[in-house]
């Protein structure tokens, strides 16, 4: 099964006016872990932890990872699950995954002292912004790597990974690529282009109207050449209402999907969906790109002060940077790797010319906006 969350960020973060949500798993909690080291509970970075040895011994002892919202099957966090713990033999505990990320924060505050509290937060940009009081600092190995915009200075928050809105399309219907905007009025996408849910409900859809919008000339300060443009589609005969899903895409009612790129490689990589004869490709349009970042933080109650710390110096190792490129999503550390030959060129598909990301103040202004033309634009 595909898990095709829509977590807040970027446009999300408008969560007050477009109701967004994610999708994930469940698990259990660790029921004896160990008190809290002194040393990793403050530890800023690896050198302060008393070195990568100390560190990761202090993490065995604890023995187990508090996560939450992060499921396996999403950006192939699975991978990274599964080599932290080969590497390590620490449990992961994974939970709520059907959690926003304002939800993340809520746990954290009402398990507070509990054992089974969050230790690691994978977080939407304006949810991380405005709670950074719940959050410990730290700097993993390989923070330089990380583009100034994407971390608070101290370490308190740094993007993982980023998602790219893309377009994606069954390969045995559509013989050519799109390769503009303007392709997916064409004869040949008759009745074809869908996306995944509701602008004004879902943060993939809203982020489909944002990467529209930017396609045709627009802002992010005002999405209205991104609506214009939908309505257009209808107008061309293009245009397919249908809440794009998995089970859409397997069916062949949705052959183009305008999706987040790392649901786009979940399509396309789904035993299910190549069962029903879809052969799923997609593709990053050339120009501005549109993009929603994935934070990472440390719960500074966490209830394993060391294996959180060991966990984020696992995530912005090679390893797991490559993994989440492996599973559609663009590494924090990309520029980096490319530039030291560590990154996997084969899953790479290529440098983006330009991103945007929304301000709250634009993702309210948007999420009025949707609420108030949407229905009438397209319906």
């Amino acid at each position: 099964m595909i898990n095709t969350r829509a977590r807040i960020a970027g446009l999300a973060a408008a969560a007050t006016v477009v109701a967004l949500s994610l999708a994930a798993c469940s698990g259990g909690a660790d029921a004896g872990s160990t008190p809290a080291s002194t040393s990793a509970a403050t530890a800023t970075d690896v050198a302060s932890a008393g070195g990568m040895d100390a560190l990761v011994a202090a993490a065995k002892k604890e023995g187990s990872l508090n996560i939450i919202a992060t499921p396996g099957d999403w950006a192939n966090y699975q991978e990274i699950f599964d080599g932290f713990t080969k590497k390590y033999g620490i449990t992961i505990n994974p939970s709520q995954d059907s959690a926003s990320s304002q939800e993340e924060i809520d746990a954290a505050k009402k398990l507070k002292g509990q054992d089974t509290a969050p230790d690691t937060f994978d977080i939407g940009s304006s949810v991380a912004l405005a709670n950074t009081q719940y959050f410990a600092p730290y700097k993993p190995t390989g923070f330089n790597d990380i583009p100034a915009a994407q971390k608070e200075k101290d370490g308190l928050w740094k993007v993982g990974y980023y998602g790219v809105m893309s377009v994606g399309y069954d390969a045995n219907k559509i013989k050519t690529a799109p390769k503009a905007f303007s392709d997916l009025l064409k004869p040949e996408f008759k009745g074809a282009v869908a996306l995944n849910g509701n602008p004004t409900q879902a943060a993939a859809a809203a982020g489909a109207v944002a990467y529209a919008d930017l396609q045709n000339g627009g802002t992010l300060d005002d999405l209205t050449p991104g609506i214009d443009w939908f309505t257009k589609l209808k107008a061309a005969g293009n245009w397919n209402a249908a809440d794009g899903k998995p089970n859409t895409i397997a069916s062949g009612e949705t052959p183009v999907l305008l999706d987040w790129s790392f649901n786009q490689k979940g399509y396309a990589t789904s035993d299910t969906i190549k069962s029903g004869g879809v052969n799923w490709k997609y593709v990053v349009l050339p120009g501005t790109a549109y993009v929603g970042y994935y934070n990472q933080a440390i719960n500074k109650d966490a209830p394993h002060p060391a294996a959180a710390r060991l966990w984020e110096e696992y995530l912005y190792s090679d390893a797991a940077q490559n993994a989440w490129l492996k599973g559609g999503a663009y590494p924090a550390r990309v520029d980096a790797m490319e530039k030291a030959g560590t990154l996997d060129t084969k899953e790479f598909p290529g440098k983006l010319e330009k991103v945007a990301v929304m301000t709250d103040k634009q993702a309210t202004d948007a999420g009025t906006l949707l609420n108030s033309k949407w229905a009438n634009a397209v319906g």
